[in-house]
């Protein structure tokens, strides 16, 4: 399977210089490509080769690969684009937002990422050190640092492109490794529901509760601090709530790293499968007072579901997901599906049977027998191919 580590370049200062004039320089070039690509409606490799590669090597001065990475990364942006557009990301075809977005070529950060290949990049794992290209020559003994384990997987596994992206200030290579997987448990003993919510994140259907009452208070504070320093306007407060919003996204991904290696472990551990709900469209079939909607649209719930599968792949674990319809309301014993079974938020009580359970531990015992139906029934394990390693 594949995985991303993420390791941080320790640059001089004149390296940062030189790895900054790069970025921007294949960044511009992409930009102009795109341009070329809208014009000429032109939007495969191999066309917009013919219209772009010569002018992109003259003009930005650019190696053979670099220009062919631009090219490829221009054709890439309208791919994801277009299926985006399908997906009604940008509204419906004819809505305002869907006609501008469509009526006008891709354009490129002046630090968006870009590849490079085993031709434009070398690691030297035991020096840790990397030789990279830049548009004012090769450039020696960059330095990197990272985690050990991430630095051991890298060593071991990498594969393929690398991306070199700057966030804040701060240089990172972004590179794909390879990593063998267990083989799956085709005959898991049962499944391990894992109910997700806003009060508490996860609840497994053996009973663990990862609250988050706390961290919904500190992100309330930190959701206020941010409108305030917004209203202000100045740059100093825009600077600082760019700050503290980076912070917050760090504390999420750890959190749910957290509560996902702890989910797969517990799992494999009991040779049992996890079962998720499938939350494609929740933001729009949720129907929440206002007050939540900011819960709910911030919370990166699809990011916790793709570390449990991804954590789960690599350990054999299968993963299955169930449709999440009136999971809240039926009864994990008698299966009765009725509203008025939810008195409050964190109390389920049966009409039917009179069975009384905390809300999400039922929830989660229904996720957890519908995913063993559905393996039963011949569902497949459904874990993602790509994700972050850090």
């Amino acid at each position: 399977m594949k995985l991303v580590v993420r390791v941080k370049l320790l640059p001089t200062p004149l390296q940062a210089e030189a790895l900054e004039a790069t970025l921007h320089a294949c960044n511009e070039a992409a930009t102009w490509a795109a341009r070329v690509a809208f014009e000429e409606n032109e939007r495969k490799p191999l066309g917009l080769r013919k219209h772009a590669y010569l002018p992109i090597r003259q003009r930005w001065e650019l190696g053979a690969q670099a220009a062919q990475h631009a090219i490829k990364k221009t054709c890439d942006a309208y791919t994801t684009l277009k299926a985006n557009l399908r997906g009604g990301r940008y509204g419906r075809p004819g809505s305002q937002r869907h006609t501008r977005v469509l009526g006008k070529p891709v354009a490129f950060r002046p630090d968006a990422a870009q590849p490079y290949d085993d031709r434009m990049l070398s690691w030297q794992h035991q020096r840790r050190t990397v030789s990279i290209w830049t548009t004012g020559g090769r450039m020696k003994d960059l330095a990197f640092t990272g985690q050990a384990e991430q630095l051991a997987v890298l060593a071991a596994h990498r594969r393929g492109e690398s991306d070199l992206v700057c966030q804040d200030g701060v240089w990172f290579l972004i590179a794909t490794c390879e990593i063998d997987e267990k083989a799956l448990n085709a005959d898991p003993t049962s499944f391990l529901g894992v109910d997700l919510g806003i009060v508490n994140i996860a609840v497994t259907s053996d009973g663990t509760r990862h609250s988050g009452r706390k961290i919904n208070r500190r992100r309330e504070q930190d959701r206020k601090l941010r409108s305030k320093l917004q209203k202000k306007g100045t740059k100093s407060a825009k600077r600082r709530a760019k700050k503290y919003a980076g912070r917050e996204a760090r504390r999420t991904k750890d959190i749910n790293h957290k509560i996902s290696k702890q989910v797969v472990a517990e799992a494999e551990r009991t040779a049992r499968g996890i079962a998720l709900e499938d939350l494609t469209g929740i933001r729009q079939r949720a129907r929440l007072r206002k007050p939540q909607r900011a819960a709910l649209h911030s919370w990166p719930f699809a990011r916790l579901g793709a570390f449990i599968a991804y954590k789960a792949k690599k350990a054999g674990v299968p993963v299955v997901y169930v449709d999440p319809a009136y999971t809240s309301q039926e009864c994990s014993q008698c299966h009765h599906i009725a509203r008025g079974n939810r008195p409050s938020q964190a109390v389920f009580a049966c009409r039917s049977c009179g069975f009384v359970e905390h809300a999400d531990l039922n929830s989660s015992h229904n996720i957890a027998h519908r995913g063993w139906m559905a393996w039963v029934c011949g569902a497949q394990s459904t874990a993602p191919e790509l994700t972050l390693l850090a």
